[in-house]
């Protein structure tokens, strides 16, 4: 059985491009052991990447700092 079958994954409101494609679907999740995973919802067996809390509050915080803006 997939670990990550059973988490709950959240996708974020900003994920839909505001068309009817949907294409921009980003979903997080908090595991058991403490990290956050990351995935691409029309893709969810293509990977997931994991963050440690620490990781996902120092890039949270670049982002609300505008650190990352350049690259949108």
């Amino acid at each position: 059985m997939n670990p990550l079958a059973t988490v709950m994954w959240r996708k974020s409101s900003y994920s839909n491009d505001g068309g009817s494609t949907g294409d921009n679907c980003v979903e997080a999740a908090a595991l058991p052991d403490g990290r956050i995973a990351i995935r691409n919802s029309n893709h969810p067996d293509a990977g997931v990447t994991y963050f440690t809390r620490a990781e996902m509050s120092a890039w949270l915080q670049g982002i609300k700092a505008g650190e990352f803006d350049d690259l949108a």
